[in-house]
């Protein structure tokens, strides 16, 4: 496992949204990285193209990417914005857990995942995950990208806030359609 941007912070430092990207240790991008695994978090706009980069190998025959985006909408209500935060050192631990997870389970078909995460700020239209996996064939790549983004959406230690048109959020565990704890523009739950 090695670091190969900022240091990852000590256990005691969560991630909060932000609205400035530029790099710091503070503010990332993180990364973590094991032989055909590559997992990060970052504030950055996320690039599809540099996630499968990750993943190229002569020895796939498939690169599969699934991009998570924030829709304008949530049971007919209108989304302004998504904002992640995360515990840093945790969730990248866990992240690399899941792509050497799915690596062992697919072994020998797959042969590369990458998983990057954005942190703050997520707009409308714009990626807030990208999963890369480069297999042999085909079918076992959707499968593993799958498998993947299921285990970083039920255990990695990632989650947001939908904030509405009219200030109105909910904070959300990073699982699709789950209740939330809604608050109000400044941030206080609401009723």
């Amino acid at each position: 496992m090695s670091s190969t941007e900022g240091p990852i912070p000590q256990d005691t430092t969560p991630a909060k949204p932000q609205d400035d990207s530029s790099q710091s240790p503070d503010k990332g991008p993180w990364v973590l990285t094991s032989p055909g695994c590559h997992v990060s978090l970052t504030y950055d706009t996320l690039s599809p193209t540099e996630a499968l980069d990750l993943v190229r190998s002569p020895r796939a025959g498939a690169l599969v990417l699934f991009a998570g985006t924030t829709r304008d909408n949530f049971e007919g209500r209108a989304v302004k914005e998504l904002q992640y935060s995360a515990y840093v050192p945790r969730a990248l631990r866990t992240m690399l857990s899941v792509a050497e997870g799915v690596m062992k389970r697919h072994d020998g078909s797959v042969v590369g995942v990458a998983i990057v995460h954005r942190l703050g700020v997520v707009p409308v239209g714009e990626e807030s995950i990208l999963i890369a996996v480069a297999s042999a064939h085909r079918a076992e790549g959707w499968r593993a990208g799958e498998e993947a983004l299921e285990e970083v959406k039920d255990k990695v230690e990632v989650w947001k806030l939908e904030e509405f048109h009219g200030g109105e959020g909910v904070w959300r565990a990073n699982r699709d359609g789950q209740a939330g704890v809604r608050v109000d523009a400044e941030g206080q739950q609401a009723p």
